[in-house]
This record gives structure tokens, C-alpha cells and sequence, in this order.
């Protein structure tokens, strides 16, 4: 059986759905849940069956469209259903590299008091153009402080250790439409020491139809209410929140712009 299962919300992307698939490139076996959330473009179940041998597939479809942080949340229900040691993120479009999962859980072993591992990602466009490196804190502490600017973890490049939804539980419900996985660190990191690996293990896709573009607003504002749910007297809390208003005032491609000028 396997140790690891991978978790993906779907929403209208079963293109970038069975790339993602064929990229997952591991030795050992892979369980995968795909929780399509209410899309009028459904994955082709037998197609991406026959791209992963190594491990079971699961579908499962949300009758209408409810937002990712439900689908991602089912994902999260069917996985405690079973008896997975690691829990893995992915998105419908991004690009693993070989041995990424290896190389995650066998940090995770070698640091036992680390319950949740990101990597760096190499940020791309839809016609795979390089746009920026994203290159987050590797260690807990500086991780804990930085949070406060902006997620300190590229979402589909995480896995964690399934012991923490024990505590954790889920990703927050009101934000379900926009930085979910924001609130979702926040609540990790209180509790569970985290790290990232100093590698780009992952491509993301930067599209103009994600939720970061096309939710933007949304996005920032939520990001400022989490901001202020986790806020005390510091310096870091305290220039996060102002950056996070003045933030709130651009727009994607902006701050996209400024990234791969200076990233």
C-alpha cells in the first residue's frame, strides 16, 4: 500500500490535468484523489488512469461549482479515510520534477520534529516561458516570520505528514474562494514546524485564468483577515499587514512584473 497520496482539486482543466499526471516520474507507489469541482470540462478518467500505474486513482465530483477550498477539503476527507503517512498538493497544470516526492519524504524521515516540507518552483507561463525562481525560506523560524508578507509555501509543491489533520483538520471554509491555502499555513505553522528544500523540484503555471488573477481582489483582501487573525505587536506582522493594503491597490500583472525584474 501506499505511504503517500497527492491531492488535487480540478476545475476546468483536464488538459493540464493529465500533464500534471504524466509528470509525477517516482519509484515507488503513488495513490492519487482528484476532486473535480463542478466543471463542465470533465477529466478523462480512463486517460489518465493509463499515465499512472504506480498507485490507485480516485475521482470524485462536486455537482456544482463550490470553490477550490471545498474540493480541496473533500480531497482532505477522503484521505482521512484511509492510512496515508504523507499527504501531498498538487494543481491541475504544474509540472513535478523527477524524484520530488523521494526527496520530500525522505527529508521528512531524516527530521522527524519537520511536519511539513515545501521546495522552490520555478514560476512559468502558459507557453512554459520562464518568468521568475520563487525561492522561499528554508528553515522554521525565518518561515514563522515571513509568513506575515506572504505564504512562505508554494501550495502544490507541499507534503506534510497526515498526523497533523488531527489538529489541523481542514482548510478554512470562508476562504474557500481565495487564499485557503494561506489560512491553512498559518494554522500549520502555530502548531508543527515546517521547512522548505533549497531545490526547484516544481513548475507553476502563472495563468490569467487562476485564482490569483482573476480573484485578485478577493485574495488580498482575505490575505489582510488572516493577517489580522494572526496578528501581534512585531515588526514583521505589522509590515505585512501595511504591505498587504498597499498591495491591495495593484494588480497582477504589476506585481508579476516587478518579480521577474527583480526575482
Amino acid at each position: 500500500m501506499s505511504e503517500l497520496i497527492i491531492t488535487i482539486p480540478h476545475y476546468n482543466n483536464p488538459t493540464g490535468l493529465l500533464q500534471t499526471i504524466e509528470s509525477i516520474d517516482e519509484e515507488f507507489l503513488i495513490d492519487i484523489i482528484i476532486v473535480d469541482d463542478g466543471s463542465n470540462k470533465k477529466p478523462n478518467e480512463k486517460l489518465i488512469r493509463s499515465k499512472h500505474k504506480k498507485g490507485n486513482i480516485t475521482f470524485k465530483y462536486l455537482t456544482q461549482n463550490q470553490g477550490v477550498g471545498i474540493a480541496a477539503n473533500e480531497c482532505l476527507s477522503f484521505v482521512k479515510k484511509g492510512s496515508y503517512k504523507y499527504v501531498a498538493r498538487l494543481d491541475a497544470g504544474d509540472i513535478c520534477y523527477k524524484d520530488k516526492f523521494k526527496k520530500q519524504i525522505n527529508f521528512l524521515d531524516s527530521n522527524p520534529e519537520i511536519k511539513l516540507v515545501g521546495t522552490w518552483a520555478r514560476v512559468v507561463d502558459t507557453n512554459n516561458t520562464f518568468l521568475f525562481n520563487i525561492k522561499h525560506p528554508t528553515e522554521n523560524n525565518r518561515i514563522k516570520k515571513y509568513m506575515f508578507l506572504n505564504s512562505m509555501f508554494v501550495n502544490p509543491t507541499v507534503v506534510f505528514c497526515s498526523s497533523i489533520l488531527d489538529v489541523v483538520t481542514e482548510y478554512p471554509e470562508k476562504y474557500r474562494h481565495a487564499a485557503q491555502d494561506y489560512a491553512f499555513f498559518f494554522k500549520v505553522i502555530k502548531h508543527f514546524k515546517c521547512a522548505n528544500l533549497p531545490e526547484v523540484l516544481l513548475d507553476y503555471i502563472s495563468d490569467e485564468n487562476s485564482i490569483s488573477t482573476k480573484k485578485r481582489k478577493l485574495q488580498v483582501k482575505n490575505r489582510i483577515k488572516i493577517i489580522m487573525e494572526n496578528f501581534n505587536l512585531g515588526i514583521y506582522p505589522v509590515y505585512g499587514l501595511l504591505r498587504s493594503v498597499i498591495l491591495y491597490f495593484f494588480s497582477r500583472s504589476t506585481t508579476s512584473f516587478v518579480k521577474r525584474k527583480f526575482m
